[in-house]
C-alpha cells in the first residue's frame, strides 16, 4: 500500500489508541507484522506541547519509517501548527484525528464531533495539507449518527484537499463502540476515490481481515483493539493472507517472553513508577486468555515494583506451564 511516496512493506496498520499506542507497543508490533504504525493523538493546543505527556507521546527515535503521528484538535490554524511542530520532531505521516467518540474530545468539538461541520472539515485539511510536505491522512467514522451518516461526503472533501488515504471506522459517534461495526461504507467509498481507504472496527481475526478485504476491495485493514494484549494478529493475519492457512496462537512461553521484555521497555520509557502502573493493563491483556487470570491480576495489580513485577509474571507463566504439562 502507497501513502504519498511512501510504500508500506504490507497492507495492516496499527490503530492509534491513546493510552494504549505508545512506543513500546509500536515497535512490538511492527516486530510483529504491522506495515504501519500510527502514535497517539498529540494535541493541537500548542500550550501542551512541552509538557511530559506530549514530550513521551513525540518519541519516535529508533523506530522504522514511516513514522506517523496523529494529531487532533478543531482550530484549523493550530492543526497546521501542530503538524509542523510534529513534522520538526520527526513525523513523516500526519494522521488527522476525526474519529475519536470519547466526550472528552467531542466536547472540545474535535474528534469526531467535527462530521457535523463539513466546511471546518474542510478548512482544517486545507490548512494542515497546505503547511506540511509530508503526506496527511485522515480518519472518520461513517458519520455523527445513524441519522446523519455523511462519511462519502467527508471522503471526498479529504480527496480534494489533498489527503493521502482514509480510514473509516464502521461505526457512528453515536454508536461510540456498541453493536457491530460495518464496512459497507468503506467498499462505498472506496469505489467513489481514488485515495486509498482503510477498513477499522471489528477486526478481530485473520478471517475476517480476509473477507472484508475481498468483499469491500479496500486497500488496507486497520487493527485496533485487538491487538492489545495479542500483538501477534498482525503476523497471524499476514500469513492467512499470503497462505489461506491460521498459525498456530502463541505458546505460553512466547506469551511469557513476550509480555516480559513489553514491560522491561515500559519500564525504561516511562521510568519505574508510571512504568509499573501503565504496565498493568497490558499484562490483563495478555493474561486473559491464561487459567487463572482473575487471580493473577488481582495479584500483580497490588505490586509496586519493577523487579517485582517481572518475577511475579515469570512465576505465574511457569505455572501455565506446569498446568499444561
Amino acid at each position: 500500500m502507497l501513502i504519498g511516496s511512501h510504500r508500506l512493506k504490507n497492507n495492516l496498520v496499527l490503530a492509534p489508541m491513546a493510552g494504549v499506542t505508545d512506543q513500546p507497543f509500536r515497535l512490538l508490533c511492527r516486530e510483529l507484522g504491522a506495515g504501519l504504525v500510527i502514535s497517539e493523538m498529540i494535541t493541537s493546543n500548542p500550550a501542551l506541547f512541552n509538557t511530559r505527556k506530549t514530550q513521551l507521546r513525540l518519541t519516535n527515535t529508533g523506530e522504522a519509517e514511516p513514522r506517523a503521528v496523529q494529531i487532533a484538535g478543531a482550530i484549523p490554524e493550530q492543526m497546521a501548527e501542530a503538524a509542523m511542530f510534529n513534522v520538526h520532531h520527526g513525523a513523516e505521516i500526519i494522521d488527522i484525528n476525526m474519529g475519536c467518540p470519547a466526550k472528552k474530545v467531542c466536547n472540545l468539538m474535535a474528534g469526531s464531533a467535527l462530521l457535523r461541520d463539513e466546511q471546518l472539515v474542510a478548512d482544517i485539511l486545507e490548512a494542515v495539507v497546505e503547511a506540511v510536505t509530508v503526506p496527511v491522512t485522515l480518519k472518520i467514522r461513517t458519520g455523527w449518527d445513524k441519522e446523519n451518516r455523511n462519511a462519502l461526503t467527508i471522503a471526498k472533501i479529504a480527496e480534494s484537499t489533498g489527503i493521502q488515504a482514509l480510514t473509516i471506522h464502521g461505526r457512528t459517534r453515536a454508536c461510540a463502540f456498541k453493536g457491530v461495526a460495518e464496512h459497507e461504507t468503506a467498499g462505498e467509498i472506496k469505489s467513489r476515490v481514488a485515495i486509498p481507504v482503510i477498513a477499522n472496527g471489528d477486526i478481530q481475526t485473520p478471517e475476517i481481515a480476509a473477507e472484508i478485504l475481498n468483499t469491500y476491495k479496500v486497500d488496507g485493514i486497520m487493527i485496533g483493539r485487538a491487538a492489545q494484549g495479542n500483538p501477534w494478529i498482525f503476523r497471524e493475519i499476514n500469513h492467512y493472507l499470503a497462505t489461506g492457512e491460521k498459525l498456530a496462537p502463541p505458546s505460553s512461553q512466547e506469551v511469557s517472553k513476550t509480555l516480559i521484555m513489553h514491560v522491561q521497555h515500559l519500564h525504561r520509557f516511562y521510568g519505574e513508577v508510571q512504568g509499573v502502573r501503565i504496565a498493568r493493563k497490558h499484562i490483563a491483556w495478555y493474561c486473559k486468555q491464561q487459567e487463572n487470570a482473575n487471580a493473577f491480576r488481582a495479584v500483580i495489580n497490588r505490586v509496586e515494583e519493577a523487579d517485582e513485577q517481572i518475577n511475579v509474571i515469570e512465576n505465574y507463566f511457569e505455572g501455565q506451564q506446569i498446568l499444561a504439562a
